[in-house]
């Protein structure tokens, strides 16, 4: 094992003085807590399993640059009236909050008046209300990478059967969960999970562990019936669960074990089973098809799992039911087509873009509004976006296969202040 950073020291130490107060059974003394729990540390954004991020602020901050609109490919052609919705749910959320309402509330106000359902007069909202600035690293370059996420739909029952043996958790109740910026606000974002075995703290159980068992501090929401199914779920990090009884369960990420992603397509190409050019959902899933017993260990080298919740069905008649989309880190649901996920260290939560890239079955050019909305482990640096394409089998084949370059242009309120790396 290399030796510990001088970070993780510390914060061994710091874990050392706050587990205690939360397990009062348990002795200062006699609390010890392994380096490879520090290690487990994450960023609050762990939906989609949270891939290795690249070290922090290797990326940032982000180089702001005012264009004129006419600089936006494809503004003049966009029906940016189908973003609508997304930007009146998101202003409801940045209202709310003490930090962000004076940003947003000139142009959040001006909306109340706006008729969505003309084209015109929301194109004029937007040209009256933002300026667009191109998005750049911090060395000029202003291609970055959009990917793609999709919520998934699944059959499944309440009750395990020989259909539906996969189970899909709750978050359990042994999950030990320590805010390190509690104490100490330079580690913000910084958390640790464990369990208590004895008299100890350990890093929590891994997938391979989890899968044959151990979860029994977990209840089970739903059973399903593909091992696959339930691990790409865990990716998206949301879904919705078609039960038996024609009731559909809504999922929303929880937590997670704490144990770092690993990315399962990589270890494919370690292995020469697939090649970089090749690697998709659809393609793994191929490898399945062709590899049925080999399924299971190929998901247990990823040791990351993550937990859920069931989501409330939207009340009928409000914007939330109008998109009725998955919650994003915003607090609002997602807008098929028009929502993206972030690195909200460099674009803030709640903003508009402009993205310009390519659908990446056709190629053809994908040039439009969208709104800020979300977050993912995965998703860092200042040119990063990954596109919500909605649920069902084609937003799926979309989704698995993005990977392509792409620009982003932030539209901000005119009179505010331009926003600062975090």
């Amino acid at each position: 094992m290399s030796k510990p950073s001088a970070s993780a020291t510390r914060a061994s130490r710091i874990i050392h003085c706050i587990v205690a107060p939360l397990l009062p059974r348990l002795r200062l003394a006699s609390v010890c807590i392994a380096i490879v729990l520090v290690s487990c540390a994450t960023p609050p954004s762990e939906r989609r399993g949270a891939a290795p991020s690249q070290p922090p602020n290797a990326t940032l901050p982000p180089v702001f640059t005012r264009v004129a609109w006419d600089a936006l490919p494809g503004f003049a052609t966009d029906r940016v009236a189908q973003a609508w919705p997304s930007l009146r749910v998101g202003c409801n959320a940045l209202l709310a909050s003490a930090r962000t309402s004076p940003t947003w509330q000139r142009p959040c106000a001006a909306a109340e008046a706006v008729d969505a359902t003309d084209e015109g007069a929301v194109r004029a909202f937007l040209l009256a209300h933002f300026s667009p600035y191109v998005i750049a690293f911090p060395g000029g370059r202003v291609d970055g990478l959009v990917t793609g996420y999709y919520e998934p739909l699944l059959e499944g029952s309440r009750e395990r059967t020989d259909r539906f043996r996969i189970p899909v958790y709750a978050v359990p109740d042994d999950l030990l969960v320590v805010e390190l910026s509690d104490l100490h606000p330079e580690l913000a974002g910084r958390r640790v999970r464990g369990r208590i075995e004895g008299r100890r703290v350990v890093p929590y159980f891994n997938r391979r562990e989890i899968e044959r068992g151990a979860a029994a501090h977990s209840s089970v929401i739903a059973y399903v019936a593909d091992p696959l199914d339930a691990f790409f779920l865990q990716i998206q990090g949301s879904g919705r669960i078609a039960l038996t009884d024609g009731s559909v369960v809504r999922l929303g990420y929880a937590d997670q074990n704490g144990h770092p992603y690993r990315a399962i397509a990589n270890v494919l190409i370690a292995r020469g089973e697939m090649t970089l050019a090749q690697a998709s959902m659809q393609a793994i899933r191929a490898w399945a098809r062709t590899n049925p017993d080999r399924v299971d260990d190929l998901l247990d080298e990823n040791p990351s799992y993550v937990f859920f919740r069931e989501i409330a069905a939207p009340a009928r008649g409000t914007l939330h039911a109008m998109i009725d989309g998955p919650t994003g880190s915003l607090g609002v649901p997602l807008l098929a087509q028009r929502t993206v996920a972030v690195d909200a260290r460099a674009i803030p939560l709640g903003a508009p873009l402009w993205i310009s890239t390519t659908r990446p079955s056709s190629g053809a050019p994908l040039e439009r509004l969208v709104l800020a909305q979300d977050t993912g482990g995965a998703i860092r640096g200042a040119v990063r976006a990954d596109f919500f394409w909605g649920s069902g089998e084609a937003a799926a084949l979309e989704a698995g296969l993005m990977r392509q370059s792409g620009r982003l242009w932030l539209l901000w309120p005119i009179d505010a202040e331009l926003p600062t790396a975090q």
